[in-house]
C-alpha cells in the first residue's frame, strides 16, 4: 500500500489496508520509507532518481504507474513500483514539471502536467506523449510572476470536480484560479477573492472542493485561506497574514467528515525567511468547515523551523493516516486524525517547492 508526499503532486490516496510504503519527494530524488505492517516502525528504503529535484509525485490509482515531475528535467515514469524509471517528455516544451495529476474519463486514464512557466499538457497514452492545451497560458497577464528567480509563474495545482471529469480547476502561483468545463480546452477565471490592496497578486496555492457538496470550495494562497459557498462565484476570506498560519499551502479534508480540514504552512511569507531562517510552521485542524482552527502539537516539535511543504492523506476502511514533510528533511505521521503525531524520518534531503529550502538555510 503506497502513498506519496510531494509539494505539488497528488495528496489523497486510498487502499484496503494501512500504508506500508511512503514515497517522499526531495531535492535529491524520491526517498522511500517502508514498514512491515500497520503499527510497525518506518525505516529508510532505497532512493530513486537521485540528484534530481522532485516537485511532484503521482501514484496513479487505476494502473499503478508512478509519475515524478522534476525541476529542470521534465517528467519520469515508473511501471514497476519505482524500481526503474523512464524519462517521458515527448511533447513537453518546458523542463520544470511542477505538478502531475490524473483523472479517469470514459474508462481511460487522462494525465495532466502543469509547468513553470505556466503551461498545461495532457496525455491520453499514459505519459508516452503529451499535447499542450494552449488556452491556459493565453489567459496570462503581465503581472503573472513569482518572487523567486526565474520570476516565472507556475501551474501549481490541478483539481478535478468529483462528479465531472471534464471540469477542472488550475491554481497558478502567482496568477489566479482558473476553471475549465471542457477538459482544459477553454478557461474562466474565478477572481472575486482578489482585492486591489492584496500584497501578493492572485497568489493561489491550491483549490479543494468539498466532497459532499462540490459547490463549496476552498483555496489557500499567499494572502490566506478562503471559502466559496457557490462554486467560486463569491469568496469569504477566513484567515489573513496576521493568522498563525500566514502563508498556508497544504489543505486536506478528513475522509470521515468533510467538515474537518487540515491545513499547514508558515507564520510568515518566504520572503522573510532569508532574514529569519525560520518558517515557524504549524499544522492546524478545523472541525467547522474552516471557520476556526486549532493547532496540532502532540508529538510534533515545540518549534518547526522548517516549513511544512507537503502533506498527504491515505485512507483505508477502518481509518486514515496523515503525513507531513518539511524543508528540514523531517517527515511526521498521524494515524489518530491529527490528535497525535510521530516523527518517522529525519535527515532526508529537503522537501521543498523550488528554492524555499534555500531561504531557510542558516548563514
Amino acid at each position: 500500500m503506497t502513498v506519496a508526499i510531494s509539494p505539488n503532486g497528488r495528496s489523497t490516496y486510498a487502499g484496503e489496508a494501512p500504508p506500508t510504503r511512503l514515497l517522499v519527494a526531495t531535492i535529491d530524488g524520491i526517498a522511500a520509507l517502508e514498514r512491515d505492517g500497520a503499527g510497525g516502525a518506518w525505516r529508510r528504503g532505497a532512493t530513486a532518481l537521485g540528484g534530481l529535484h522532485i516537485s511532484s509525485i503521482l501514484v496513479e490509482p487505476v494502473r499503478g504507474g508512478i509519475f515524478a515531475g522534476v525541476h529542470g528535467s521534465g517528467l519520469y515514469r515508473s511501471l514497476d513500483g519505482g524500481t526503474t524509471w523512464e524519462e517521458k517528455t515527448r511533447g513537453l516544451t518546458d523542463t520544470h514539471v511542477f505538478t502531475v495529476a490524473a483523472v479517469e474519463r470514459d474508462g481511460e486514464v487522462v494525465l495532466y502536467a502543469g509547468t513553470e512557466p505556466v503551461h498545461l499538457f495532457r496525455s491520453t497514452d499514459y505519459g508516452d506523449t503529451w499535447e499542450e492545451l494552449p488556452a491556459l497560458p493565453q489567459m496570462r497577464q503581465d503581472c503573472w510572476t513569482f518572487p523567486a528567480p526565474p520570476h516565472a509563474a507556475h501551474t501549481k495545482h490541478i483539481t478535478f470536480h468529483p462528479a465531472d471529469p471534464d471540469t477542472l480547476f488550475v491554481s497558478v502561483e502567482q496568477g489566479g484560479l482558473f476553471k475549465s468545463t471542457d477538459g482544459g480546452q477553454s478557461w474562466l477565471e474565478l477572481e472575486s477573492y482578489a482585492k486591489p490592496t492584496d500584497r501578493a497578486y492572485k497568489d493561489v496555492h491550491r483549490c479543494l472542493l468539498r466532497p459532499s457538496d462540490p459547490t463549496v470550495m476552498y483555496i489557500t494562497g499567499g494572502m490566506g485561506f478562503y471559502r466559496s459557498p457557490d462554486g467560486g462565484a463569491t469568496w469569504e476570506q477566513l484567515t489573513d497574514r496576521t493568522y498563525r498560519i500566514a502563508y498556508p499551502d497544504a489543505l486536506l479534508f478528513s475522509p470521515e467528515d468533510d467538515s474537518v480540514l487540515f491545513m499547514a504552512g508558515s507564520a510568515g511569507s518566504p520572503g522573510r525567511w532569508p532574514q529569519t531562517h525560520d518558517a515557524d510552521a504549524a499544522i492546524m485542524r478545523s472541525r467547522d468547515g474552516g471557520r476556526t482552527f486549532e493547532e496540532l502539537t502532540d508529538g510534533l516539535p515545540e518549534h518547526l523551523r522548517g516549513n511544512v511543504e507537503a502533506m498527504s492523506l491515505y485512507r483505508w476502511p477502518d481509518g486514515f493516516a496523515l503525513f507531513a514533510a518539511t524543508t528540514d528533511g523531517d517527515v511526521f505521521a498521524s494515524e489518530t486524525g491529527g490528535d497525535t503525531w510521530a516523527q518517522i524520518a529525519s535527515g532526508l534531503a529537503p522537501i521543498s517547492k523550488v528554492g524555499h529550502y534555500r531561504n531557510l538555510m542558516a548563514v
